[in-house]
């Protein structure tokens, strides 16, 4: 079968999966340039900053399929699109997701703008997701990648037609192994690097200790549901709702409590109260402020341009979750929508994105506002007494 050879980008990483996307493409006969996209510059010779040592892994792709390579600079655009946004959120008490921004911004806008300058047919990306051009609609839909556990359209869910018109995801038809099994049988010399983990701008880096450098830090009371105060934090922007680790009061339990109780359940964050900068705890993870059967969400976008139907569907409320059954409706303000869902969902956490799928396609989603627990927490007042 012939295909129409076109005029290729593709975004070099330095990973297996965008080196593993280039060759996939050089192979059906296409011509590929590759382009390593430098979004972060503030800390290029820390420990935590991999940016250098990923060029060199992009180069080193780049030389073995004996293509172009181009590095270019996004800092710019990224600091004004991306990280001032995620300031602002962390600032407001919201726990934002960077890599959803990112990529509506930077790979496939900037990036996308970048490459179409330099006559590209089309762009590629190592995403685990695929599209496909709906012939009844004559609309593009973005479809969950084959391998479950590698699925990434959650974090593409603000894509747009005229984005997904110039996308390609050469790896979203396969399974992790098998972009593994490829990459050492041409001999790519990433072929076992380890997948990069985390916000990409923090890395490995302790996130508090980052975070401090941008954000002010206002120390307040620790309290559980009854009012208790049981210690201090350094900040409520420097937790996320479902937070275990680093509450430094894991030891406190009632006096006499019996041994494997619930009393000596870890504890959680539930909610913060921004007017008396309180942080509030529960504990046990089934607790039931941690548990949310509707949510409100805003700052849309779908994949299709317009809404879905109000009614069934499934959802996500975070990364790596299965999806839930849900129903949509319209919210009171315009362009606002809210979810309700069959069984409640664990830390929904506003700044989050609620993405909405019907089987294997993703439909868009929004920014979560708020969240409804089981049952809903006491007055401010209760928590200061």
């Amino acid at each position: 079968m012939n295909f129409p050879k076109h005029r290729i980008v593709v975004g070099l990483s330095g990973g297996v999966d965008s080196a593993v996307s280039a060759h996939l493409l050089q192979r059906a006969g296409h011509e590929v340039v590759g382009i390593f996209m430098k979004n972060w510059e503030d800390d290029d010779n820390s420990e935590y900053c991999s940016s250098n040592q990923d060029f060199i892994d992009a180069a080193a792709v780049a030389d073995v399929l004996g293509i172009e390579i181009e590095h270019v600079n996004f800092a710019a655009e990224y600091k004004d699109r991306v990280f001032a946004e995620f300031l602002r959120e962390y600032q407001a008490g919201r726990t934002p997701n960077p890599d959803v921004l990112c990529n509506a911004e930077i790979k496939f806008k900037a990036f996308l703008d970048h490459a179409m300058r330099l006559g590209a047919d089309q762009i590629a990306t190592g995403h685990y997701a695929r599209v496909r051009l709906n012939g009844a609609t004559g609309r593009h839909e973005l479809l969950k990648g084959l391998d479950p556990s590698k699925d990434q359209s959650y974090f593409l869910h603000r894509l747009n037609q005229a984005q997904l018109a110039r996308t390609l995801f050469p790896v979203g038809k396969l399974h992790k192994s098998e972009v593994r099994r490829i990459a050492a049988e041409i001999g790519l010399p990433n072929a076992k690097k380890k997948d990069s983990t985390g916000i990409c701008f923090i890395g490995e880096r302790p996130f508090r200790e980052f975070l401090g450098r941008y954000l002010k830090s206002q120390p307040g009371p620790i309290k559980d549901e009854r009012g208790r105060t049981l210690g201090r934090h350094v900040g409520l922007s420097f937790y996320t709702l479902g937070q275990r680790q680093g509450l430094g009061i894991g030891g406190i339990k009632d006096k006499g409590a019996a041994r494997g109780g619930g009393a000596h359940e870890p504890w959680f964050v539930a909610r913060k109260d921004l007017a008396a900068n309180t942080l509030v705890v529960v504990q046990g993870h089934d607790h039931p402020w941690l548990l949310s059967q509707r949510l409100s969400f805003d700052d849309c976008a779908w994949v299709a341009g317009t809404p879905p139907a109000a009614g069934a569907h499934a959802a996500k409320t975070r990364y790596r979750q299965q999806d839930a059954a849900c129903r949509l409706s319209p919210g009171a303000a315009p362009g606002t929508f809210e979810l309700s869902f069959e069984q409640p969902q664990w830390a929904v956490t506003p700044g989050q994105s609620a993405v909405l799928y019907d089987g294997e396609v993703c439909l868009g989603g929004g920014v979560i506002a708020t969240a409804s627990a089981l049952p809903q927490p006491p007055a401010t007042a209760a928590l200061q007494a």
